[in-house]
């Protein structure tokens, strides 16, 4: 009892009854408990993310050793803490190349999580051949909910397309855009940002998945803000503080040049280049601005660091298409200029093994296209995962290459092999079951057209 009346502490307020007082103190510790299923993020030769989302009050450590050895298990506390979104990264460093490794996550001794197995990437430079690797490849997965969707049918679907993903065994995946669909209820709140990837973090379907492989993800429109919104979206900062909770990538950003989350990295012998069609984004229409996409700053880097790449195959990854010369939608064929001005630089910096992987559309497809000097390009959509599925065979891309266009979910099933000087990329799109609706092989020594 305290001097004055009684008193009684309820959701972290102190009541002194009696007095008229009412002071604020720490409110009673409570346990510690996961928001859905951890998550691996980037993981290179000496270094792997996991992304870890919680709830309640606790020291959470990630505990980690090598899987095939009697190791010694080490400990480490987050490298980054995003507490408007209760999430956490955590990176394991001092790995070793090629090399397996089991984790766990605990809060005040207690376990958390199962074990989680992650295996660092081989150092083959000049030692082998490039090993082969296969990637996952979609976007637009939206998941229902139904109290705050639109009226009348479901717009998403086919959850167990994700069940079907995990037995691709992935080395790793990419999440190509409209990865989470932001409703009219969030905009307003980073709260509705924190919900909506809770939402996909904690579906049982994508449980596996989510620890199977390592998780990239660039950004389109709904992670980011209103359908079809640009760069003046006045809640991009918080977008983007969501992005970066909730997807351990490489970088955010390349520093001092380029905002948002444009970023790069390298898996065996391939470069994949991450970009930001939002955040300097001018929509199409604009009278009195110049419309644009990627931005100048963004391209120069882009150009610039295709030029250094020596990989056979370089990715580049970008929420809409790229190479359809049907100029709808939010296609890039509606900003002619700045479209023109990036195959035009590819095509004089004599850079070889572009492929774009694009998604948005709710259909996939290939489009190719043959740039002056006998360069060959692709740009390989994948859409959608769960989303509403649309057959697109009309509309007037009169560079798509034949039979390749799906109108039902799908996912890519990109499968890189061969010799270091002779390397192929296999292409499979699959239905949410896992069957084939059309393959296609590309040969990197056979993307320079002879003249």
């Amino acid at each position: 009892m305290m001097k004055g009346g009684f008193h009684a502490v309820l959701g972290g307020v102190l009541l002194v009854l009696g007095t008229g007082c009412a002071v604020r103190v720490p409110a009673p510790a409570v346990g510690v408990r996961l928001k859905g299923a951890p998550m691996w993020g980037h993981v290179d030769l000496r270094a792997a993310w996991l992304q870890v989302g919680f709830e309640g009050q606790g020291a959470l450590v990630c505990e980690f050793w090598p899987a095939d050895t009697a190791g010694i298990h080490r400990v480490v506390r987050p490298a980054r803490t995003f507490d408007a979104h209760g999430t956490v990264h955590f990176e394991l460093q001092d790995l070793e190349p090629g090399t397996r490794y089991r984790a766990l996550v605990r809060a005040d001794g207690q376990v958390l999580s199962d074990t989680l197995l992650v295996r660092t990437q081989v150092l083959w430079d000049f030692r082998m051949d490039p090993p082969p690797f296969t990637l996952l490849a979609g976007s637009c997965a939206f998941l229902n909910e139904v109290e705050y969707d639109r009226p009348g049918k479901p717009y998403g679907g086919d959850y167990g397309i994700f069940t079907t993903m995990v037995k691709e065994q992935p080395d790793l995946m990419l999440w190509l855009g409209d990865n989470i669909y932001l409703r009219e209820v969030d905009f307003g709140s980073k709260a509705g940002y924190r919900h909506r990837y809770d939402q996909a973090r904690a579906l049982p379907e994508l449980a596996p998945l989510w620890s199977a492989c390592p998780h990239y993800a660039i950004w389109d429109d709904h992670d980011y803000g209103p359908n079809d919104c640009d760069g003046a979206w006045i809640h991009k900062d918080w977008a983007l503080e969501a992005f970066q909770a909730y997807w351990p990538n490489p970088g955010y950003g390349v520093v001092d040049r380029v905002a948002g989350i444009a970023t790069a990295f390298r898996h065996s012998d391939v470069d994949f280049f991450l970009l930001d069609n939002r955040w300097n984004r001018v929509n199409a229409g604009a009278q009195t601005l110049t419309p644009q996409v990627l931005g100048k700053d963004q391209m120069d880097w882009l150009i610039q660091a295709l030029r250094g790449s020596r990989a056979p195959f370089k990715l580049i990854a970008v929420g809409g298409q790229v190479l359809s010369d049907a100029a709808i939608y939010e296609n890039y064929a509606n900003y002619p200029e700045e479209r023109q001005a990036l195959l035009d630089r590819i095509a004089a910096e004599g850079i070889k093994g572009v492929v774009f992987l694009t998604g948005d559309r709710h259909n996939s497809e290939l489009t190719r296209v043959e740039l002056p000097g006998g360069l060959i390009v692709h740009d390989l959509t994948l859409s959608p995962l769960t989303s509403t599925a649309h057959d697109h065979s009309e509309e007037p891309n009169s560079l798509r290459v034949p039979r390749t266009m799906v109108g039902e979910r799908n996912y890519g099933v990109l499968e890189f092999s061969g010799p270091r000087k002779d390397r192929v990329l296999a292409i499979s799109v699959k239905d949410a079951d896992g069957a084939i609706l059309w393959e296609r092989a590309l040969r990197a020594t056979e993307l320079s057209a002879p003249r």
